[in-house]
């Protein structure tokens, strides 16, 4: 029986990296987590029923696609996403925030109105504001919702970042308004500031102040250098409430998720195990393989002798170079749910090795092989 109210229970530490379970009314999600990404209501190449057979408890989607394609009303008729997506798991929305300032052009950014931009589907005119992109979450049904910030691209400019962060907390706090009271769903505030220490502390005490259910740190997908990223998450995360969940959003690598678990982050989306795997690169615990390589010709083993999902490892690398090579569906739709299969074997040996006190030996094994 799954709880009927949100919440976040810290279960163990080892060091900074935390152990913990988010419980709500569709199931479970053990943290560290990684979310696989079904932008437009679909992870892409995989059938949904296949994501719990490789440990995916929670998926992310976002609301500037659906709104745009295939519209809020049409979601909302059949009872929300996971009726029209047919999946029973967790759903966690972005708000569109990022996609805006990435996708849309002539964007014109209003404190009042909010974002006025054109689709980049077919020039559509939009208007989202924070209460639009909290209106757009709970009428879809989505279980954690994130509210609108404005996510700046990489810059050295000190100021424009501290207008930008400005902007999302005046933002923030009008999500949390319009969200209201509902225990079912959770409310995810987003820390800000770009490289900028200071920033990032001013950013997470006035969310903090404001009060949300977990805390995201944003804007650290959008060019910067690893280095860079742990930089700003040794700064910030262990000032992040421990009571609640901290999520690193668009991140990332495998060796991204043991270095921000290693610095206290507990919940991770990206696509690049599905992105990947549609490109012909496997992600394996010797390190990525790119299976288009002349080299797997002749090689008849599997990636992965010892996994049993959708009985991968009946494909060798030599058949899969072949549906690579020829343009094969079949490939990208192995290959994305062996590498959704990996990351959720990572997350689950990170959090064995949590539970069990021995997560900097195994970080240290493996940071610099995957």
């Amino acid at each position: 029986m799954f709880s009927e109210k949100f919440s976040f229970s810290l279960l163990e530490e080892d060091g900074l990296a935390r152990l913990g379970r988010i419980n709500t009314h569709r199931g479970i999600i053990d943290t560290p987590a990684f979310m696989p990404v079904g932008t437009q209501g679909t992870v892409k190449s995989v059938f949904t029923e296949d994501l719990p057979l490789t440990g995916t408890q929670v998926i992310l989607s976002n609301t500037y696609h659906l709104m745009i394609r295939p519209g809020v009303e049409r979601i909302s008729r059949v009872g929300g996403l996971h009726q029209f997506m047919n999946c029973n798991l967790p759903i966690l929305t972005d708000s569109g925030g990022f996609q805006i300032m990435s996708l849309s052009k002539l964007v014109k950014i209003d404190r009042k109105k909010g974002a006025t931009f054109n689709s980049h589907v077919d020039g559509k005119k939009f208007i989202l504001g924070p209460e639009e992109s909290i209106k757009i979450q709970k009428k879809i049904n989505s279980d954690i919702v994130m509210v609108l910030d404005e996510c700046p691209k990489l810059s050295t400019n000190k100021s424009l970042i501290k207008k930008s962060l400005d902007l999302s907390i005046d933002w923030a706090k009008r999500s949390k308004d319009e969200f209201g009271d509902d225990p079912k769903k959770a409310l995810f505030g987003i820390v800000q500031g770009g490289i900028y220490n200071e920033l990032r502390i001013e950013s997470l005490e006035r969310l903090v102040n404001i009060d949300f259910d977990g805390y995201a740190v944003g804007g650290l997908a959008v060019g910067e250098s690893q280095n860079q990223m742990f930089k700003v998450l040794d700064n910030i995360a262990v000032k992040m409430p421990k009571n609640k969940p901290r999520y690193l959003m668009g991140v990332g690598t495998p060796s991204d998720l043991l270095g921000a678990v290693k610095r206290g982050i507990d919940m991770f989306d990206c696509v690049m195990p599905t992105r990947s795997g549609r490109t012909g690169l496997a992600f394996t615990w010797n390190g990525k393989i790119n299976l288009k390589n002349e080299k797997y010709k002749k090689d008849n083993t599997p990636i992965d002798e010892s996994t049993k999902v959708r009985n991968l490892n009946k494909y060798s690398k030599s058949y899969l170079n072949h549906l690579i090579n020829t343009n094969e569906i079949l490939a990208s739709m192995l290959l994305t749910i062996h590498n959704i299969n990996f990351y959720q074997e990572l997350m689950f040996q990170i959090r064995d090795s949590i539970k069990n006190k021995r997560f900097n030996k195994f970080y240290n094994k493996y940071i610099n092989i995957i």
